[in-house]
This record gives structure tokens, sequence and C-alpha cells, in this order.
């Protein structure tokens, strides 16, 4: 066992293959979220789930890694980060085939709750591992860059691989797709990856465990019940009752030895502001993302494949961008080149704004490249800033925060926005007289009851359906242009980092933001 002082500053061959096993929970996590929501009418087919139910199945996952996020980032802390990836590889692999074979949305619902408890061991240990192996700042950008790429190639490959699958197998085949990548991290992780604890983590405090998921899930139920129904008692209970939740589980920390989360990190601006733009700008990418996959096949009559290859440009305009963000952050400011990034969204955001429901395909394929495009910067260079102005002994909570602004924006928007776009939709299709319920809920409804009525009464329900659905894609792309606005001027003002190519940290010492000394690392080969 050595110290983090022994470790030598500039990463070797062993370290960068470690770094291509630590991509690949990145790359299954893309992949699961992308394939999901292509999946999407297939599953509705399938297992006839309601509105409410499909909104579930699609971010109960999201939901339940944010609410784990904080717990498992200190977990890894203090068990060890390596430890607690591959207990979380396992653990994955075994929900994913529950997922398989899920015969009714409850138990496709409960499989995938299962996924996003173990999910949320995945992504802080592989960041907080990348923080702790990569101690040169310029190699710990490449790093994450990445990682982040990881996620944008899982972007890319789910939609054609998950396509591919749903052409020729049933839905549930989607979730094999994690299986094999979860059996390569469990064999080549121990042999690859070091072992990192902090050497002064205290005990696991359960009475702040329960109060952090407690708060999180009561706020993301009442935000999407309020989405959903409006606002009612219920909800609004669950609301309140979150926020004084949170309010207990913030004072508690400030009084424990060995806080469950550092509050301490929330002192630096930059870290807040990176956090509030990463959390509102995957809201909207999550709303966006879920509305342009259904666009495609149900109002575009695309099939799963040509969906997914439709949506090949925006996953490669992606990749490009996170790959080329860090060499510009090199000579202009990081902040600067994340709001050039938002600005580029905020375009393709009003492309979809704009688009309708008769020739809108190429406009919306468009668009959402620029929205993918503006979004590279932001992930590249936005996990970075948050988790860069942490300690190294803070790596693992920062690393949870910034997953946990991710997951939980992404969870949000599914929730939030798909609710918003469904409501739009409810209140502008027209119905024909003896058309089902569920024509009036959703669009894929709306598509399974017209193959069962002639064809002009047929025509004109599709007709209206397509048009309503277009309309709640259109504020949802007004909503998502607002946004990324907004959070370019945030980002712009409030972050100050010089270019990354001016950083004078070259001498291998592992300072804080505020130029404190560190504490070790335990470090096992």
């Amino acid at each position: 066992m050595s110290t983090n002082a022994d470790i030598p500053l500039k990463a070797g061959p062993r370290e960068w293959l470690g770094l291509a096993v630590l991509a690949l929970p990145t790359l299954l996590v893309s992949i699961d979220v992308s394939v999901l929501h292509l999946a999407v009418p297939h599953i509705s087919e399938g297992l006839n789930p309601s509105a409410s139910q499909m909104l579930w199945i699609i971010d109960i996952y999201g939901f339940l890694i944010a609410g784990f996020l904080v717990t498992m980032g200190t977990l890894g802390d203090r068990i060890g980060r390596r430890k607690l990836l591959l207990i979380g590889a396992a653990a994955f692999g075994v929900a994913s085939l529950a997922a398989v074979y899920a015969d009714n949305p409850a138990t496709l619902i409960a499989a995938r709750a299962a996924m996003g408890i173990a999910g949320a061991t995945l992504m802080p240990s592989t960041l907080a591992l990348i923080m702790n192996i990569f101690r040169d700042p310029r190699q710990r950008g490449v790093a994450i860059a990445v990682w982040v790429t990881m996620f944008s190639v899982g972007i890319a490959l789910g939609p054609v691989v998950g396509g591919a699958m749903l052409e020729y197998f049933w839905w549930g085949s989607v979730f094999l797709l994690g299986v094999p990548v979860m059996a390569v991290l469990l064999v080549a992780g121990p042999i690859l990856l070091p072992e990192y604890r902090d050497a002064e983590a205290g005990r696991l405090d359960l009475t702040s465990v329960a109060l952090s998921l407690a708060a999180i899930l009561s706020v993301v139920y009442g935000l999407k019940e309020i989405a959903i129904d409006g606002f009612g008692a219920v909800p609004l209970m669950a609301l309140v009752a979150g926020l004084a939740l949170g309010v207990v589980f913030v004072r508690r920390q400030r009084t424990l030895q060995s806080p469950l989360l550092d509050i301490g990190l929330f002192s630096n601006s930059t870290f807040r502001a990176a956090l509030v733009t990463l959390l509102l700008s995957m809201l909207v990418a999550g709303g966006t993302y879920l509305m342009v996959t259904q666009y495609l096949q149900l109002v575009g009559g695309l099939s799963p494949m040509k969906a997914g290859l439709y949506l090949l440009p925006a996953a490669f305009a992606l990749i490009v961008t996170a790959m080329v963000s860090p060499m510009a952050a090199a000579r202009i400011r990081p902040s600067y080149v994340v709001a050039v990034g938002l600005a580029v969204s905020a375009i393709g955001h009003l492309m979809l704004s704009t688009a309708d429901s008769s020739s809108g395909i190429a406009q919306v394929v468009t668009g959402f490249a620029f929205v993918y495009a503006g979004g590279g910067p932001l992930i590249a260079l936005g996990t970075d800033i948050v988790v860069g102005a942490a300690r190294p002994e803070q790596a693992g909570s920062a690393a949870a925060l910034s997953e946990t602004s991710t997951e939980l924006g992404m969870a949000l928007g599914v929730a939030l926005l798909g609710s918003l776009g469904a409501a739009v939709y409810r209140s502008g299709v027209d119905l024909p007289a003896g058309a089902p319920e569920g024509a009036g809920e959703t669009l894929a409804g709306a598509v399974e009851a017209a193959q069962g009525m002639s064809s002009n009464v047929a025509a004109t329900l599709l007709d209206s359906a397509r048009e309503a659905f277009t309309n709640g894609m259109n504020v949802i792309g007004g909503i998502g242009a607002l946004v990324a606005l907004a959070s370019a001027v945030l980002v712009a003002v409030v972050i100050k980092l010089p270019p990354t190519g001016a950083d004078g940290d070259t001498d291998g010492t592992d300072g804080a933001a505020d130029g404190s000394t560190v504490p070790a690392v335990n470090v096992e080969g």
C-alpha cells in the first residue's frame, strides 16, 4: 500500500489501459438510455403500459441513480472505489437480465429501479478513479474527454445496435447489451485498476443516507406528479417534505466529523455554477431526446433501425465537440468554450421549436445535431470543472454530485418535459367517435388505435395526433432554447478559470482549490 504522493505524476500504459476499462460503464449507461428511448413504441405495444407507467419505466432508473449517487460516491471513498465499481457491475448485469424477461409494466419498473441503484455505483466510481489515476492536469483533461467520448459513442451505437435488435427481436433484447459489457469490466477491472480509499474517511452515517434518499425522491416524486396531474395535495406535501428533509440533511452534514457530503464544496462559486448548468442542460436534453426519438418513428414513420441512423449525425457532432473542447480550452477560457457551445445548442432547440409534422424530419435531425454539438463542450469541460474544484480526497463526493446533476437532470427532463409534451398532446388531439381512451393519452396509443379503424377515420386521427405531438415538441424546443441561452450567460459570467494551457500546477502537488494541504488517499495496486 502506498500513498497518493508515491504515484507518478505522468500516467503510463497501465493507467491508459485502466481508462479503457473505466470507460465501459459510461458506454453502457449511454447505450441503455438511447436504446430505451428508441424502444418506447415497442414497449408500449408489448406491455401496454399507461402513460404514467411508461414515464416511470423511462425515468425510475435516473431517479434512483440520482437518489443513491451521493451515498455511493461516499461509500466508495470508504470501502474502496474499485470494490464498489465491481459490486455495482455484477448487480447491474443481474438487473439487466431481469428487465429482459419482464412480462408486465410493474416488473419492468422494478427491474429498472434495481438497475438504477446498481448504476449509482458505477459513474462516481469511474470518475473518481480517473481523478485519482491521472494527476497531471493535461492528462486528466484528455482522460475525461475520452471518458465523455465513450458516452457519445454509446449514444451513437445505441440507436443503431438497438434499432437492429428491435427490427429482428423483441423489445426485451435491448437490455441484453449490458451483460457482456459488465462481464468485461468484472474480468479486467481487478487486473488493471488500482484500489483507492480515503485514508481519513470515517464511518458511513446511515441517517444521512436515509435523509438524502428521502429528500431527493420526495422532491422528484412531487415535481413529477405536479407535471402530470397539476397541483394537488399529495404532490405538494411530497415536495414540501422533500425540501424540509433536504434542510435537515444539510444541517446534519455540518455537525458530523465525517459527513456523507462535504457541504464546503458549495462555497466555491465555480463549483456551484457548473453544477447548475449541468443540471439544467441535462434536463432539456432528456426531454428533447425523448420527443425526437418518438417523432422520428411515430410522426416520421421511420423504422427503429432508420431512426437510429438518423440520430448518428447528432452523436457524431457530440463526439467531435467533446474531443475538440479540451484543446480549445488550452487556449481559451473553458467557460467561454462551454458558453459558445450552449449558444449553438440554443440554435438547435429553436429549429426544433419550429418543425412541423408533415415535412420536419430534415429540420428535426439538423436541429438535434446542433443541440448535441453544443452540448459536447459542457459534458467534456463541465465535469472536469466540477471535480477539479475539489481536493483529491473529495473526488468521490464531487464526482457523485456531478453525476447527480447529470442523471437527475436527465430524469427530470423526461418526467417534467415529457409530461408537458404529453399535456400539450392531450389538449390538442381530436379524437373521432369511438376512439379508445389510449389514443388521447399518447401518440403511440393513437397509432395503435388507428390500426382497427377505417382508412379515412384512421388518417384523420393520425393527422391530428401527429400535429398535437409535434406541437408538444415545439414547446419543449422553445424552453430548451431559453435554458441554453441563460446557462451560457451564467457560465461566461461566473466561471473565471484560466485556459488549461496556462495551468501552472505541473509540480505534482495536489492542492485544493483554496490552496490547502491534501490528506493522503490510500492506493493499492
